[in-house]
């Protein structure tokens, strides 16, 4: 008899394996409440309302005839007959009553978490599928969810609203792509405690980097209010970044931040209005600043990695989590309110490397945050709302305010997708990764700057900035199995610059950084001459003032400015690579490129030849500079000490003399920069003549060199290497810079010091590669996009030297 099945199953009851039951949204609640809890984790408490209740609701109500009379036949990618289907079944399942006796089992368990919570409890009915969260397809989002619901009235409704959403258009059309069958999934609905998120924050965290798939962070966005917006794609949310193996070696710090808009937040509808929930607009100040301190990131963070660490203990492999939260404006306590397997970046077989390269660069017509890492060329189809989706056509650019679950059919064949709002973890960016389709998100004005039937170009190649060019750009596409790459003796190492692609071109093959530039940090993420920082008052500009002002204004001094700049960006690098070595240059800006820097030119010299002028190692124990190199060396202590990442190996550039040697290396020493304390190694470039003539000398002093092939060559052979009029003159290749170059490995070897190039050389030529491996010459530094070429050119060639050797050993 039906009345003696239990229909209520409470989180306490329930575990992972019991999705056939309850659905993978409760499934996986009941699991974290039972096991993680005593861990420290907190989960509303709540219970399922099981899937055997739909399928009591369909057979009592004689429901499934019609339902198949309305699917049958059904034709998904007819828009506008899908809808008409999908509205009948909804209308079919919603008029059918609830059983007197699954009613009154809802309302007891209603009544007993108002007991727990008290008489004002506002609960979350959400849907929970029972094929909701399999490894190779997320229904996530396809079903609806409502909020803030009171009474007992309220609650009825909404679970009969869910029951009739597992037949959305979206539901239905995902199920036909997915190949399930509609009348074997069942609805199973999750009834919990609303976190009082509305007065305070929620986000989305996931486990892994969304965009490359790199594990080793836990990835946060976090807005204002209740946590629909930032899945919707309605608000563009702050986002934070945590290095996992840092974090568990006992390090507390926030690897990367950035400031989200923010500009709405959902919070309760006044009793007065029958919609439970209203998004009003956010203050100044809220959208000015961060909406998470940096305690409440580190303590997200470690609800993720005990939240992964579970799951992939159960299934015996690495298993990356998303999960959303919500913190509770009446305690200030954070809650983990769902979470279940990312089924899209950890998919991906990692052995295939896929890179899109743009060969035309122009000014981009727009930018936003960059999903994933291709290009695409299209017309621009802008769709204003669900009503005009039958315009699109496929292979058609999708740009549109948002999206939304419904939009999905047409999500499907479009060539990119661009967005005037939302964030990386919104719901346009989520399906844009799982169809494989590039996206720039959060554009701001997308819908009025693009035109329809435009030919643009979108491109998410280029770091975290998704750009959108006019007209039909050309690009290339190489693929490479990266399956049993060898790897050379010699060690490949990478130059890199942009924090922004570190993640993406850790998954090279490579050995670490041999030159990680800092002057693509100052530029981009600082932007100000450090002494106009520390020293407005020289600053005579006002406008300047002014621009000063708003670069360092969400921070307590402009040092901690640049000092959270600059160790952000540098730690960002650091982590992609870490455990290996990572090479990172002091600032070796010319007088010309730091007046450039906003504030610049009220502290820089005028110089007739800035190459050979005042730079590297001659400014950072200047009067002129000194106080700027240490706000360095605070930002280099910062990531070592305080974010964990002693992988990184500081450079000192264009160091001429012996003594301007000893006088930085005290100098970084009273700075909290010792040479040897704390595995501390300090490298030189190896970049002037004087270097490879005292380089016994140097090597007292330093842990290894790098040499410089563009200024050796233009310091050997007295060619200004900016002189377009000398540039046939310009050749690394030169039989005196190979001389000084063959001078400097020995030097080093017989130093026992380490020795690499980080020149522009060995990426150009083929033959200095060859001439450096034959040298014995310790690693090779190249630039990203040619060290695949370059490391299958240096395994033939220390193939060929292997058998020279072992024949004239015969």
């Amino acid at each position: 008899m039906s009345e003696q099945i239990n229909y209520i199953r409470w989180f306490d009851e329930i575990t992972i394996e019991d999705v056939p039951l309850v659905g993978g949204k409760n499934a996986s609640l009941g699991e974290m409440f039972q096991t993680l809890s005593p861990q420290g984790i907190l989960i509303p408490n709540g219970f399922a309302i099981t899937a055997e209740a739909y399928r009591y609701v369909l057979e009592q109500n004689h429901c499934l005839t019609a339902l198949h009379d309305a699917l049958d036949n059904l034709n998904p990618n007819d828009i506008e007959d899908l809808s008409k289907r999908a509205r009948k079944a909804r209308d079919i399942i919603y008029a059918a009553p609830l059983p007197a006796d699954l009613e009154a089992q809802i309302l007891s368990a209603f009544d007993h978490l108002q007991q727990q919570y008290g008489e004002e409890l506002s609960v979350a009915v959400r849907s929970s599928a029972t094929a909701e969260d399999l490894p190779s397809a997320s229904f996530a989002g396809q079903q609806d969810s409502y909020l803030n619901i009171r009474g007992t009235q309220a609650l009825l409704e909404s679970c009969k609203r869910c029951f009739a959403s597992l037949f959305t258009d979206r539901a239905i059309h995902y199920r036909v792509d997915q190949g399930f069958d509609h009348f074997k999934l069942a609805l199973s609905i999750c009834v919990m405690k609303m976190v009082r998120s509305d007065l305070e924050t929620s986000g989305v965290m996931f486990s892994l980097d969304t965009e490359s798939g790199f594990s080793d962070v836990v990835f946060i966005t976090a807005a204002y209010g209740l946590g629909e917006n930032i899945v919707q794609g309605a608000v563009d949310p702050d986002e934070f970044y945590v290095h996992k193996p840092t974090f568990e070696q006992g390090y507390r710090a926030v690897l990367k931040r950035t400031l989200g808009a923010k500009k709405i937040k959902m919070v309760y509808s006044d009793k007065s209005t029958r919609e439970s929930t209203r998004n009003i607009v956010t203050s100044n100040d809220e959208r000015n600043r961060f909406c998470l301190t940096d305690n409440d990131v580190l303590t997200l963070a470690d609800y993720a990695i005990k939240i992964e660490k579970h799951y992939s203990a159960k299934v015996g492999h690495p298993k990356p989590m998303d999960m959303e939260w919500a913190k509770d404006g009446l305690d200030g306590q954070l809650y983990i309110v769902q979470a279940r397997p990312e089924t899209v970046v950890s998919q991906h077989n990692g052995l295939m490397l896929e890179q899109y390269v743009l060969h035309n660069k122009a000014v981009p017509l727009i930018t936003g945050h960059a999903v994933g890492s291709k290009i695409a060329v299209g017309n621009i189809c802008i769709i204003e709302s669900v009503e005009h989706l039958h315009r699109f056509k496929a292979g058609d650019i999708l740009v549109a305010d948002m999206t939304t679950p419904d939009w999905e059919p047409v999500m499907k064949i479009a060539s990119a997708i661009i967005t005037n709002r939302g964030g990386r973890t919104c719901h346009a960016a989520i399906i844009s990764r799982e169809l494989g389709v590039p996206a720039v998100i959060g554009c701001d004005n997308a819908t009025s700057a693009l035109k329809d039937n435009a030919a643009v170009t979108v491109s998410c190649a280029e770091g975290d900035i998704g750009k959108v060019y006019a007209g039909a750009l050309t690009y290339e596409i190489s693929t490479t199995d990266l399956t049993g790459l060898q790897r050379p003796k010699t060690h490949i190492m990478l130059n890199i610059g942009n924090p922004e692609i570190a993640f993406k071109t850790s998954f090279l093959p490579n050995d670490g950084v041999g030159l990680a530039r800092m002057e693509f940090i100052i530029t981009e993420y600082i932007k100000a001459h450090p002494m106009a920082l520390l020293h407005p008052e020289h600053v005579l500009d006002n406008a300047e003032l002014e621009q000063l002002k708003q670069l360092t204004r969400h921070y307590q001094s402009p040092a901690d400015f640049f000092v959270q700049r600059l160790s952000e960006g540098v730690g960002t690098i650091a982590a992609a690579f870490y455990p290996k070595p990572v090479v990172v240059r002091m600032s070796d800006f010319k007088s010309n490129e730091y007046a450039t820097l906003l504030g610049g030119h009220w502290f820089e010299f005028d110089e007739e030849n800035p190459m050979i002028g005042f730079r590297g190692a001659s400014r950072y124990t200047h009067p002129a500079y000194a106080e700027g190199f240490a706000l360095e060396c605070a930002a280099m202590k910062r990531v070592r000490d305080e974010m964990g990442l002693n992988n990184v190996i500081l450079m000192i550039p264009f160091c001429r003399r012996i003594e301007e040697a000893k006088q930085v290396l005290n100098n970084m020493a009273q700075l909290g920069l010792k040479r040897g304390e704390q595995g501390l190694q300090i490298y030189v470039m190896c970049e002037i003549p004087n270097n490879v003539i005292l380089i016994d000398a140097f090597s007292e002093y330093f842990d290894g060199f790098s040499i410089g092939s563009n200024d050796l060559t233009q310091l050997t052979l007295g060619v200004d290497r900016d002189s377009n009029i000398l540039a046939n003159s310009f050749d690394e290749r030169d039989d005196g810079v190979k001389m000084l170059i063959r001078l400097a490995v020995e030097g080093a070897q017989r130093n026992h010091r380490h020795c690499g190039i980080c020149g522009q050389a060995p990426s150009d030529y083929p033959e200095m590669a060859e001439y450096l491996v034959e040298l014995g010459i310790d690693s090779i530094s190249l630039n990203p996009d040619t060290v695949l070429k370059t490391t299958q050119h240096l395994i033939e060639v220390e193939q060929r030297l292997e058998k020279i050797n072992k024949n004239a050993s015969i």
